[in-house]
């Protein structure tokens, strides 16, 4: 196997190799390149959502601590400290999608499923608030998964 790499090996620096095919794996893996056009017009959108609708659960966070009373205390923290972990979480997601990080698309992805089916589930509440959060959901799901974002960050970038 060695000796597989001595072809390849200039024998300047580790990091050179005869194949120009090849980039330096710390390059590689660091190489994001912002998306651009409409992926990042696309990507905007969906981030102004997602801010949002983290915003709306840190502010849940706030109003659950705050209305604490003395038979649901427990589960009131446990609540709110899930809503702020959730809400900060999709925040910094939106962000780094915005700057080109493939990963970051996924949790996004995830996180609307997710709204879209507790938006079906809502009940016994004025009917605006299911339809603004699968709307909101819906929207976000189209801007992440739109064919321009996929180019932009679904390519295969070779290590």
């Amino acid at each position: 196997m060695f000796s597989t790499f001595q072809l390849h090996y200039k024998g300047h620096d580790v990091r050179e190799l005869s194949d120009p095919s090849h980039a330096p794996y710390a390059d590689a893996v660091s190489a994001n390149a912002k998306p651009s056009g409409t992926a990042r017009i696309l990507l905007l959108v969906a981030a102004v959502i997602v801010v949002a609708e983290a915003i709306t659960c840190l502010v849940l966070a706030v109003i659950g601590i705050a209305d604490l009373d003395g038979d649901s205390v427990g589960t009131g923290i446990g609540v709110s400290v899930i809503l702020a972990i959730y809400g900060g979480f999709q925040a910094w997601a939106a962000w780094r999608v915005n700057l080109g990080d493939h990963w970051a698309r996924s949790p996004l992805v995830v996180t609307q499923v997710i709204q879209l089916i507790i938006a079906f589930n809502l009940a016994d509440i004025p009917v605006w608030i299911p339809v603004l959060v699968g709307a909101s959901a819906a929207v976000a799901l189209a801007c992440l998964l739109a064919p321009p974002v996929n180019r932009a960050l679904g390519a295969d970038q070779h290590v």
